[in-house]
Formats: C-alpha cells, sequence, structure tokens
C-alpha cells in the first residue's frame, strides 16, 4: 500500500500515459486527410504514424518514440532542438520541440515551419507574456502568488513559472529549453513584464534524469540586488501568509492549484476539522477561519516546522481558534483513531500522487480507498469530507467509484456537494487530458 510523503510534487511526468485515441470531426471531414497547403519540408524532418498524426490534428501536441516512422538520416548529428514535423505522405503538421532522451520525443509548439530559432525564442515571449497577462485578474491585495506558465496549457511545453510575492521561480523541464538563449528570454519577459525582486530556476531532479539536463541545480536568473538575491519571501493567499523558501520545497515550492479549494473547503467546513497531509498547513490554516479547532497532520517533521511558522504568521487573525500539528502516518493514525471512535465534523484528505504512471493505479486506488473509507467513518453525521487525488492517471470516474466503494466499506451514506478541480492559473486544454490531473470531491456523510 502506497504512504503518503510530505514532498509531493504536482507536475505532469513527462513518461506518462498515451493522450485519449480519436477525435470527433466535422460532418464530411476527413481528419486522417492532410491538409491543402503543402509546404517544401527540410531534410530533418520527422515522419511520424497515422495514429499520431490524428492525434496533433486533434489538438494534442506530443509524440511518442515509439510513434516516429521515420528519423532524418543525420538525426545523430542534431541536438535538442526545434525540428519540423510531418505525416506519413509528407504533409507538414508543424515545429516541435525534439529530446533525444525523453519517450515523448516531440512537443508539438507550432503548425507552422519554424525555419530558426530566433522565430521560436520571438514566439516563447509571446506566449509568456499572454500567460502573465491571463493571470493579471488573479492577483490583488489578498494574494499575490499565482502559476505564471502551466506548459502545455499555455502553448510553453516543458516551461512552468510560479510567482511568489516579488520571488519568481522557474523550471525548464525539457532538453530543448536548456539553452542560454532561452533562460534569457525567459528571464527579460518574467523581469519586463513583473519587475520582481528575483527569478530563480529551480530543477525537478526527476526530470532533470529523464531529459538529461545539464542545468544546475538551482541558479539566478536576475536579481535587482545582484550581491545578495532575494531567495525567501512571505506570500499573500486568500488573505493569509505563508513562507516560501527556494532552497527547499517541493517543487516551485506551495501548492497554488489548490487555492481556490482552500476558500471551499472553508466555506464547507463544520465544528471540528481534520487535515491529513496538510504540508505547510494550507487547507489547515484555510480551515481555522472557519472552525473552533484544527488538527494538521503530517510525516515530515520539516513540512511541520513551516506549518508553524505559517501560524505564526497569521496568529492574530486566527486566534479564535486552536490549531495543533501531529507528525506521523496517515494510514496507520487514521486506522488508529478510526478504530477508537475518534470523530470530526470537517476532515480534509490530501495526499501524494500514489500514481506516477499507469502501471501504479491499481495500488493508487486502494490507497485512495483505505484513505477515504477511514475518514467516513471519522466523520461526524452531517460532517463534511474534502477529499483529493492529484493523480493524472486517477481519472474522475476511478475516483468516484473509490469513493463509492468506500463508503459502503465504511457503511456510510454520503452526499455529493461539490466537484472542482485545479485553481485558474492551471487552465485545462480539452485537447490534452493531461493538462487536468486535480481532482477535490466535496461529501457529506448522511
Amino acid at each position: 500500500m502506497p504512504k503518503p510523503r510530505s514532498h509531493r510534487g504536482r507536475t505532469k511526468s513527462t513518461n506518462g500515459p498515451g493522450p485519449h485515441r480519436g477525435a470527433a470531426s466535422r460532418e464530411g471531414a476527413n481528419i486522417h486527410e492532410p491538409p491543402d497547403v503543402h509546404v517544401e519540408l527540410p531534410p530533418n524532418a520527422v515522419q511520424i504514424s497515422r495514429r499520431a498524426a490524428d492525434r496533433l490534428r486533434a489538438g494534442h501536441v506530443w509524440v511518442y518514440r515509439s510513434d516516429v516512422e521515420a528519423w532524418p538520416n543525420n538525426l545523430g548529428a542534431i541536438p535538442a532542438g526545434l525540428i519540423p514535423v510531418a505525416d506519413q505522405r509528407g504533409a507538414l503538421l508543424g515545429t516541435a520541440l525534439y529530446s533525444p532522451a525523453s519517450e515523448i520525443a516531440l512537443r508539438l509548439v507550432t503548425r507552422d515551419l519554424l525555419a530558426a530559432e530566433s522565430a521560436w525564442l520571438d514566439l516563447l515571449r509571446e506566449r509568456l507574456r499572454d500567460a502573465i497577462c491571463r493571470r493579471q485578474s488573479l492577483l490583488d491585495a489578498n494574494t499575490d502568488a499565482c502559476r505564471l506558465v502551466f506548459s502545455e496549457a499555455d502553448e510553453l511545453p516543458g516551461l512552468t513559472a510560479d510567482r511568489y510575492a516579488g520571488l519568481v521561480i522557474v523550471q525548464l523541464r525539457h532538453k530543448a529549453l536548456d539553452t542560454d538563449s532561452t533562460r534569457t528570454a525567459v528571464a527579460e519577459t518574467l523581469r519586463d513584464a513583473l519587475d520582481p525582486d528575483t527569478i530563480l530556476e529551480r530543477e525537478d531532479p526527476r526530470i532533470r534524469e529523464l531529459e538529461q539536463l545539464s542545468s544546475p541545480a538551482s541558479a539566478t536568473l536576475f536579481a535587482r540586488y545582484p550581491d545578495r538575491p532575494i531567495t525567501q519571501t512571505v506570500f499573500r493567499l486568500n488573505g493569509l501568509n505563508f513562507h516560501f523558501d527556494a532552497a527547499s520545497g517541493q517543487k516551485t515550492g506551495a501548492f497554488l492549484d489548490q487555492r481556490e479549494n482552500y476558500v471551499a473547503a472553508a466555506r464547507h467546513a463544520r465544528g471540528e476539522a481534520l487535515d491529513v497531509c496538510t504540508y505547510q498547513g494550507g487547507f489547515a490554516l484555510h480551515l481555522a477561519r472557519s472552525c473552533p479547532r484544527v488538527t494538521g497532520v503530517d510525516v515530515s517533521h520539516a513540512a511541520l516546522e513551516v506549518a508553524e511558522r505559517n501560524l505564526e504568521e497569521n496568529r492574530a487573525a486566527l486566534a479564535s481558534t486552536e490549531v495543533d500539528w501531529v507528525e506521523a502516518d496517515a494510514f496507520d493514525l487514521l486506522r488508529d483513531w478510526s478504530d477508537a471512535g475518534t470523530q470530526y465534523g470537517t476532515i480534509v484528505l490530501d495526499p501524494p500522487a500514489f500514481a506516477k504512471s499507469r502501471r501504479a493505479l491499481e495500488g493508487a486506488l486502494r490507497g485512495y480507498r483505505e484513505l477515504n473509507l477511514r475518514a467516513m467513518k471519522m466523520l461526524r453525521p452531517g460532517g463534511r469530507l474534502i477529499t483529493c487525488s492529484c493523480s493524472h492517471h486517477v481519472s474522475l470516474n476511478d475516483f468516484l467509484e473509490t469513493l463509492r466503494g468506500a463508503a459502503g466499506d465504511a457503511r456510510r451514506r454520503v452526499r455529493l456537494l461539490e466537484i472542482r478541480g485545479a485553481a485558474a492559473d492551471h487552465p485545462v486544454v480539452l485537447n490534452i487530458p493531461e493538462t487536468e490531473y486535480l481532482k477535490c470531491v466535496v461529501l457529506e456523510a448522511v
């Protein structure tokens, strides 16, 4: 059975499952036919299978290595970077970022032919500015942190960027982006648009290994004060203050994708609350606005130390609520407490991604079922369960079916109040199912 860990990541895997097959087409149209416009292909074009071409025409952007039917003869001399993509008939499908290491060999960035790196960098700058502009309405006096760029969802495969007050954290998660020119373009665009104190690049160790990235573990891309770049800050989320340290934490930092679910949880909460896998107290501190007592549980002592600092940062606003932290394994603790008859009015389950691959799906579903079974047993009548899954490989239907099974095992009837996803700064592209990964389900014990 999988065990929850404090250090959780919510970024998409580069070796994830294939996208959904097939797409509806207009009456009379044939998705398999190449476009009417033919372009003379350069000699380094890659030809892909009919299945992969259909996928790109349907709006996805990934091509797996197994779907490449013809590599250029001199591919060995071509480094990671831009490469034209054609179907098996030779019709141009667009230009992609090529990775020699990843099983996702190609990520389409445009349906046009980009003849030079400068054209791609111009496009990158434009899309980066557009992504930042789309987030402007999300930032105000109560919230000065958000995801600025969400990779494929913002037409920038392999690029993510998060803002925490005056600190911006960048991740370049594709071999073709691992260049000085890309870093310069990203840093200059972010600097001009946001005027931050510091722009830092941080690695994802797993992706660095998969993509064979040469970038350093962390690097300062820009600093207002070069001799002392700022790496720590306090940012605001929904009117609460949270500490952020770029030298620690998971991935790019706090779980910004739960921002709107934090508010929803506080709205639904009642009575004493339990926040399981609290990490640095995100749900717990929001619940403290609605509940007289909140207990946050996590297996990581370091994470709970930050949670306590965050509590102190908001002590004046949460003075009427008693908040305490418990360092424990979630499975062991919930089993012991549910067997002992412990009850709560509100329980939040926000475990790490149990299914990092499709092969792990069966074990992940068992883990989710066990956690939710124990939580449902501990709910008072009328109590609320806010339960989450951040595993892309666990579909919403899989998750709901698991919750049904858990309710049956617990001999509890539960009413579905709400189904939620990630915050608006983590947009979903329907053509790219991998952009929809976070499920947040609100249930009421009947």
